[in-house]
């Protein structure tokens, strides 16, 4: 999953940066709004994590502005203005969700799965397509009797192709559903990381097409 995170305070945006990369979300970091607008032009972001207090344009201009301009992906504010105005401001032009400075960032993590259930009207939390479920909160990837928990870049390879079943995913897109901007990207990563999917869960997991890219099945 593409995260946008836009927070300008640097001591904060690398801690939630390195947190986000740990859950394995492809993190794009920008430190003011006008960058914002520009990524999110750009991009195709499955979440914003949106800082108000930005140099420039204030987070709120921005979410207002994608909004008006027909962005749809979800948005969470993460700010340290915890007023009762702020945060109905906050949702009633366009937020997802509301976070208040300081925060843990398992809580994070945790709001952050919740929206992102939403567009697949999803009250569960387990991705499943009859022939392997995954739990994004745990890495825990299981098939028939196998089960094993994955790595990061394991976990973010296998949902990506999870979140599109039956739809063929090329190197190109994988790469873009697990890396960040400045990450440096191996020509074999992706190869790599479905050769250890299919290690531990088995071929039949993960379906490759030959010149094209890679699928999993539908749900049956």
């Amino acid at each position: 999953m593409r995260v946008l995170l836009v927070e300008d305070d640097r001591m904060i945006g690398a801690a939630l940066q390195q947190a986000l990369r740990d859950a394995a979300y492809a993190v794009d970091w920008v430190r003011d709004g006008a960058s914002a607008q520009d990524a999110t032009a750009t991009e195709a972001y499955d979440i914003v994590l949106l800082d108000l207090g930005l140099p420039g344009d204030d987070g709120m201009s921005v979410l207002r502005r994608l909004r008006t301009n027909g962005a749809t992906m979800p948005v969470i504010i993460v700010t340290a203005r915890d007023g009762l105005d702020d945060r109905i401001g906050g949702l009633d032009v366009g937020a997802d969700d509301y976070v208040t400075k300081p925060f843990e960032p398992g809580e994070l993590l945790a709001r952050m799965r919740a929206v992102l259930r939403r567009p697949r009207g999803a009250a569960a939390p387990l991705l499943d397509n009859g022939v392997v479920s995954l739990d994004p909160s745990t890495f825990e990837a299981r098939t028939g009797e196998t089960a094993c928990r994955l790595t990061a870049r394991e976990f973010a390879c296998l949902q990506a192709l999870m979140h599109r079943p039956g739809a063929i995913l090329s190197r190109q897109d994988l790469e873009g559903r697990i890396y960040g901007w400045n990450e440096e990207v191996e020509s074999n990563a992706v190869e790599f990381l479905i050769h250890a999917v299919r290690r531990k869960l088995g071929n039949a997991v993960i379906r490759n097409v030959r010149g094209v890219g890679w699928m999993v099945d539908r749900p049956t």
